[in-house]
């Protein structure tokens, strides 16, 4: 499938502060969407290929689909150790040694095993061109159906994702998947300066339309641009497929493909364009829901 893009333009919303840091503050990121995944490739060499591709076409970061490394083991409910590893553990390594071997940042992932509880967690990875590892984010709401059996496998995340500021030159946030159907990830990303989330995913193609439309609203509140890779086949069972996007601050589809890379540039001038216009000016007043998210949790 050809990907597709569209200009950025239209009206339409506000976040945190936005962060200039010195020589980064080039007010552009240029991204790749590597629409692949590397279970099968225990050295990391197909992996080093594909960053090698994406750095030679400007790209500044790459952005893989959900759990890159492994295979979709949620297709069924058995469970495996040899899915799962330890805080620095053989996968994690392998991606942040590719990421330094390229020089280019890297959002990727793993089931990771906590040091303390040993409980799992299906855990987004940013990694900065010099392969250190800039934030890990766990995955918080987690489905449980037929080809999706997520929570037989980890368990969800007890922190709220954090804005990543001075290591691109966009402020940038993760979220995984199902997490876009609540909004309350964007919203903090956004109120503490993301510009960019990123959203790796495993999703069925015939419900592709509904998550574009959710990944559309979601960059609409957030005044961000969203940025999601997609695992590209059927796995174990699991209809897994369906193109990776970029959708503008202002909703607008960027690009849509299946290509294995596909590149694409982003610009800190939407994001303020998108922030000063309605409803990107609206106040959030935290203080006022946090309010209300107290006594539900009383």
């Amino acid at each position: 499938m050809e990907h597709r893009t569209s200009p950025s333009s239209g009206p339409l919303f506000r976040g945190g502060p936005i962060e200039r840091s010195g020589s980064l503050a080039n007010n552009s990121l240029c991204i790749a969407l590597i629409t692949e995944v590397f279970f099968d490739d225990p050295t990391g060499e197909r992996l080093r290929r594909a960053l090698v591709d994406a750095r030679s076409q400007g790209a500044d970061l790459a952005l893989l689909p959900e759990i890159p490394l492994n295979r979709w083991s949620p297709a069924s409910k058995q469970v495996s150790d040899a899915d799962a590893e330890e805080l620095d553990g053989w996968r994690q390594l392998l991606m942040a040694e590719a990421a330094e071997s390229v020089g280019i940042g890297l959002v990727g992932g793993a089931i990771i095993r906590d040091p303390d509880t040993e409980i799992r967690h299906n855990t987004a990875l940013l990694y900065d061109g010099g392969g250190a590892c800039l934030t890990r984010y766990r995955k918080i709401h987690l489905p449980e159906e037929e080809g999706y059996w997520e929570t037989s496998h980890y368990k969800p995340g007890t922190e709220p994702p954090k804005a990543i500021t001075g290591a691109f030159s966009l402020v940038v946030g993760l979220q995984i998947c199902s997490d876009v159907n609540r909004p309350q990830g964007f919203q903090i990303l956004s109120s503490g300066g993301a510009e960019v989330v990123f959203a790796p995913r495993a999703t069925p193609p015939e419900t592709y339309e509904r998550w574009r439309l959710i990944l559309r609203a979601n960059a609409i509140m957030s005044g961000t641009y969203v940025v999601s890779t997609n695992r590209p086949r059927p796995e174990g069972g699991a209809p897994i497929g369906g193109p990776s996007v970029v959708i503008d601050p202002f909703g607008h589809v960027m690009m849509e493909t299946t290509d294995p890379i596909a590149v694409v540039r982003l610009k800190r001038s939407v994001v303020e364009k998108a922030r000063r216009e309605y409803p990107g000016y609206l106040e959030r007043f935290p203080d006022v829901y946090a309010k209300g998210w107290r006594k539900l949790t009383e």
